[in-house]
């Protein structure tokens, strides 16, 4: 069977990489009384406290509703405590909010997890927690982050590799293989604990049924639960002994835990490190236990451990072990195989095989069921003032239980919905049921809000993000057809129909006087503006925002889009194309005339978008800072095919009267009255003049481009800060092309500066989509007072190629993201590995952020796949 037939049966997928990286430090588990999730539930507390919602672990794995979970632990005979989960800081700790302090990295995965592998960088010295939390706690927010790599933890190679392997025979029997090699100059100790547990779903007071896991024979776990088929682990290993707690509260570290619980989710910790033989039951019974294998492994030396998790009761269970592990390993090759037909690149294809890999290791499973969680469980009792303090009192309906693909499952262990439409433009191409499933996950009745509005993130679902799901459900329809030979019009009709709420939710809620121009907040940009873009001004003053406006703009045109392919087959839906063609031209208006104020968000003396601050006098303020604010604009572009048109006749006899009664909405589209080459119309907001000077900014080396990408902010105030004053406060920005300086929306991010892949991707998208249009008739200097004239799909093909730049190896060997790390770019174990951070230096491509956000900037993927002939991606 290959990847492609497993991947047409829904049941190779019960089982996969679904447990989080972090689960500590989650709203989920912060039943505090004033919404302090961070010092609710700590890294510490972690190995002690059993979670109420999900589990996490390393290199996790469970079932879909994540009833019993599998994953690695490790200790090394020096720690303090055994490496049961990855560690990293909490908000209040790092410089620039919480961090992951680990090295890891994911290599390889297929869509129904039949195949997968990842590498553990776990160092023979005593981990340095202690000196990381001091040392950042040390530094502030101007200095660069203490990271493990620059502790010196693995000077001399002096560290494990440990590769995890898992390779499924069945959908419900999978083979896990951990292969461990010592890369120092002398021989250490490891002990090796592969867990098993059940997520803890008795002690809540929703029944009292207790799953078990008890010990039969040396090198075998039995697992009894009465819904699982799955009755084994075995192990491969000789003479392997097991021992066994239960996913209980230890009382003696977390209050308010059951004192009538034994032997508690530490025993296993206890037993191993401090030698407690009381903390581990001697019946060999619990509800979480571990093979322990202990090991010396020589300098230099690989060693190899096999499990099994089976159905079956069997003498042998690895008799074909080896064979399963290779066949898959082939068939995962077949599979890229034919992804990446065409890429000739090696250095690409490694790039865009562990972009794949991070983007399906990052699938978790995410319970939440806000009601509950509000209001707490028969034996839960909550501390929680709800007159005081209440986190997503509004979203009650919610009810989460589901498979999600994550931004980073240790940093961002928790969907968001904007980061969420960018992972499924790239997931289309590996896997488009599972793309079409996320999307039209968040638009059902337990998810979407009532009057409309998508859930954000479990921090605020009340927060907006900019809307590109409809832009997100197209592209992942058209992806789907291309590939697949078949247009799923189902999928693209029940994702339109609930987006229409949410349409209507943002006209009525975000457009403040009715006048088509929107505000929004801060829009997934953090700390973009001079001020939090969410502040309630005190006299009534209110922000216009070219962003929220522009965004508007795109979601307008992406319905109408939609609203024609689905009129192809039904003609009831060339009303709504009319409908959302119209409300389009109502935007442009605005954004040109700021609805009845004098100034519009376009300032024509700078030829750039600007948020404008609406006074309550009726006179207005424009910010004129250079951002991506202004270039978002950009991303308000569709062609149509003429012969597209004729088959619509209704939105086109409307259409024309349009243009030919309101010729003053007409003449602020750019050529849609002219067929450019081919046979296609264009929309819009930008006419040519203007696009030629947003662009003539965009590419000046002195302002947004740079050697990587598209910068965040124009790097002219680097020397000259830009200045702003509000309510008697002075507000100051300034070009910052790495971590923020600003504690705003916790200081985790950066959008002052630096590279970030989703507003990259959406630029590369729209040049192409103009240049569809207007091919080589239009042509800008590139780069800005270069002297060389280019056209448009050469600037999108050659921002393409300084994204890929941040993680392909220079002349020097050197890899961008890595920030000059010699240990990284140049060691033999570590140069071909890559990370996907969050965002990249602005000036040098060093990665920031969240280091596994495979996540959004897993859409390098799409940009270096190659291009089906002339039409944008």
């Amino acid at each position: 069977m290959t990847e492609r037939q497993r991947m047409q049966d829904d049941q190779w997928k019960t089982w996969g990489p679904y447990v989080s990286n972090r689960q500590w430090g989650t709203v989920r588990e912060d039943y505090s009384h004033n919404g302090n999730a961070w010092g609710h539930t700590t890294y510490n507390e972690a190995i002690s406290r059993t979670y109420r919602w999900s589990e996490d672990g390393i290199a996790g794995i469970c079932d879909t509703k994540q009833r019993l979970c599998f994953a690695l632990s490790f200790w090394n005979r020096k720690d303090k405590m055994i490496k049961e989960r990855f560690f990293g800081l909490s908000n209040h700790e790092g410089n620039h909010g919480e961090d992951l302090k680990e090295i890891y990295y994911y290599l390889d995965n297929t869509p129904t997890h039949s195949y997968m592998k990842m590498v553990y960088k776990y160092p023979i010295g005593e981990f340095p927690y202690d000196r990381l939390i001091a040392e950042n706690a040390r530094r502030n927010k101007q200095e660069e982050e203490y990271e493990l790599v620059d502790t010196g933890i693995f000077e001399e190679n002096n560290y494990f590799d440990i590769f995890i392997e898992y390779a499924k025979i069945n959908h419900d029997d999978i083979l896990v293989r951990v292969t461990v090699s010592n890369r120092s100059a002398e021989k250490a100790p490891l002990v090796l604990l592969p867990t098993l547990w059940f997520r803890n779903n008795w002690s809540w007071g929703y029944g009292d049924y207790i799953p078990q896991l008890k010990s039969s024979a040396s090198g075998e776990i039995e697992i009894h639960h009465e819904s699982l088929p799955i009755i084994k682990l075995y192990s491969r290993q000789e003479n392997t002994e097991a021992i066994f707690c239960n996913n209980e509260s230890n009382p003696a570290v977390v209050k308010g835990a059951n004192p009538d619980a034994k032997y508690f989710k530490d025993g296993v910790n206890n037993f191993v490190v401090h030698g407690n033989e009381n903390s581990v039951n001697p019946e060999k019974v619990g509800t979480k236990a571990s093979f322990m294998l202990e090991a010396e492994i020589g300098a230099g030396e690989t060693k190899t451990f096999d499990f099994r998790l089976s159905p079956h009761d069997m003498e042998n269970a690895f008799f074909d072990f080896d064979e399963i592990i290779q066949l898959r390993k082939e068939e995962a090759e077949d599979f890229y195989a034919d992804i990446q037909e065409g890429l000739t690149d090696p250095e690409e294809k490694n790039i865009q095989r562990q972009a794949f890999a991070g983007l399906l290791w990052n699938k978790q499973f995410y319970h939440y069921n806000v009601s509950k969680w509000l209001n707490g469980d028969p034996k839960l009792d909550i501390d929680r003032d709800p007159t005081l303090f209440a986190r997503n009192a509004e979203w009650e309906h919610m009810q989460n239980k589901d498979v999600i693909s994550m931004p980073d499952k240790w940093e961002y262990p928790w969907f968001a919905t904007w980061d969420l439409a960018f992972h499924c433009v790239p997931f289309a191409i590996l896997d488009a049921g599972f793309a079409k499933h996320q999307l039209k996950l968040l638009t059902k009745e337990w998810y979407i809000h009532p009057n409309g509005q998508l859930p954000a993130y479990e921090w605020d679902f009340s927060d907006v993000n900019p809307p590109v799901h409809a832009w997100s459900t197209f592209r992942v329809f058209k992806i789907d057809e291309r590939l697949n030979g078949k247009a799923d019009v189902p999928f693209l009709e029940s994702v339109f129909q609930k987006l229409l709420l949410n349409f209507t939710w943002w006209v009525n809620r975000k457009d403040k006087n009715g006048n088509n121009v929107f505000g929004g907040g801060f829009l997934g940009l953090d700390n973009i503006g001079a001020f939090d873009r969410n502040m309630e001004f005190k006299n009534g003053d209110h922000l216009e925002q070219a962003d929220g406006t522009s965004w508007m703009a795109m979601f307008a045109l992406n319905m109408m889009r939609i609203s024609m392919e689905l009129a192809l087959y039904n003609p009831i839906y060339e009303d709504m194309a009319i409908k959302f063609f119209e409300h389009y031209l109502y935007i442009a208006e605005a954004m040109e005339n700021l609805g009845d104020a004098k100034n519009g968000l376009w300032n024509e003396d700078d030829g750039f978008f600007y948020d404008v601050l609406q006074l309550n006098d009726g006179d207005s303020k424009s910010l004129k800072l250079r951002s991506i604010v202004g270039l978002i604009p950009l991303f308000a572009v569709e062609i149509v095919e003429h012969s597209l048109l004729q088959k619509l006749p209704n939105f086109l006899e409307r259409m024309e009267w349009i243009l030919r009664n309101k010729p003053r909405l007409a003449e602020l589209v750019s050529h849609w009255e002219v067929e450019g080459q081919g046979g296609k119309h264009l929309m819009s907001i930008l006419r040519k003049t203007r696009l030629k000077r947003v662009l003539c900014r965009m590419v000046d080396e002195k302002e947004f481009l740079s050697d990587y990408g598209i910068r965040s902010l124009s790097k002219v105030y680097e020397n000259e800060p830009y200045e702003f004053n509000v309510d008697g406060k002075n507000f100051t920005v300034k070009y910052t092309p790495a971590e923020s300086d600003s504690s705003m929306f916790g200081g985790n991010s950066n959008w002052r500066g630096p590279i970030w892949f989703p507003i990259n991707f959406l630029i590369v998208e729209s040049l192409q989509r103009f240049h569809y249009y207007y091919g080589d008739n239009l042509q800008v200097e590139y780069p800005s007072n270069s002297g060389e004239m280019r056209n448009l799909d050469f600037v999108a093909t050659d921002l393409s190629k300084r994204l890929y730049s941040i993680f392909k190896e220079d002349e020097n060997g050197n890899r961008a993201f890595n920030g000059g790390n010699d240990l990284l770019n140049h060691n033999e174990f570590f140069k071909n590995y890559i990370m996907f951070h969050e965002y990249f230096n602005g000036d040098t491509g060093k990665g920031i952020g969240a280091s596994h956000q495979t996540g959004w900037t897993a859409t390098i993927a799409k940009l270096i796949q190659p291009r089906m002939g002339s039409r944008p991606r």
